[in-house]
């Protein structure tokens, strides 16, 4: 049974790994910043609201995970926001702090407190949550692709710094993932370009191999693997699950 901590774990991506991890018998620990995100967890999991980006609160969280679970196997680094969407000349300057701030600080403040018990324990394993827009780079939203691209060399860096302690570090790297803040990004979207939100929809499915968007629970599974056993030397690895994107921008 492993101990396993997922950020922004109240939804979406998150809520899913947490299940995942869960319902393959390990102990979860689901952190959100939003109360009424966690007010409705399983029965069993541990929850704390905190803001991913607020130090303070993320140093009191692994304190009280290292004195109730004396450490913690797995970190889901998940939090995540899409940010706005708009032209690079459109994009106000505190817009583009907040989403680099909580894609890339979220995910360096949970391995710089979450390093030290895995040091201890001389095992581990972080799993970054990125995106395809960390991989090929995505128009009107360079915030996000920014933070994307930027989380996958922190991980690289966990993975040399932390390796010689038997600690692993992974990102994986979804595709477009049915759900709602899918549909936000959609609609947004489709109000920069001049389309219909269905028009969009199509372009990001036929943009991939599979024809097909991806759901949570794809991201689950890749998760759980990553932080289990069957996965002891996988590290430093970017992995899409995505349907293969084969077009990041198909024009229709």
């Amino acid at each position: 049974m492993r101990r396993v901590l997922v950020t922004a774990g109240g939804s979406g991506i998150g809520r899913a790994m947490a299940a995942g991890f869960a319902a393959a018998g390990h102990q979860v620990w689901v952190t959100d910043v939003s109360a009424v995100a966690l007010a409705d967890v399983p029965e069993g999991w541990r929850t704390t609201v905190v803001d991913a980006t607020d130090e303070a609160g993320v140093k009191v969280l692994f304190s009280e995970i290292a004195e109730v679970w004396g450490g913690v196997d797995v970190l889901c680094a998940n939090a995540g926001i899409a940010g706005p969407t708009a032209l690079i000349e459109d994009i106000a300057l505190e817009d583009w702090r907040t989403c680099v701030s909580v894609n890339l600080e979220g995910c360096f403040l949970a391995a710089k407190y979450a390093a030290p018990l895995m040091k201890a324990a001389r095992a581990g394993a972080i799993i970054v949550t990125s995106s395809t827009a960390g991989l090929y780079g995505y128009p009107n939203r360079a915030p996000y692709a920014s933070a994307k691209w930027a989380v996958i060399g922190l991980m690289k860096t966990l993975a040399m710094e932390l390796g010689p302690f038997g600690i692993r570090a992974n990102v994986i790297c979804p595709g477009a993932v049915e759900g709602p803040r899918m549909e936000g990004v959609l609609e947004r979207e489709a109000a920069a370009k001049g389309m219909t939100r269905d028009q969009v929809y199509e372009g990001y499915a036929s943009g991939t191999s599979m024809r097909s968007f991806v759901e949570a629970r794809d991201i689950a599974n890749m998760a759980v693997f990553l932080g289990s056993d069957a996965a002891r030397l996988v590290s430093g690895q970017v992995i899409a699950v995505d349907g293969h994107t084969e077009n990041p921008d198909p024009k229709l």
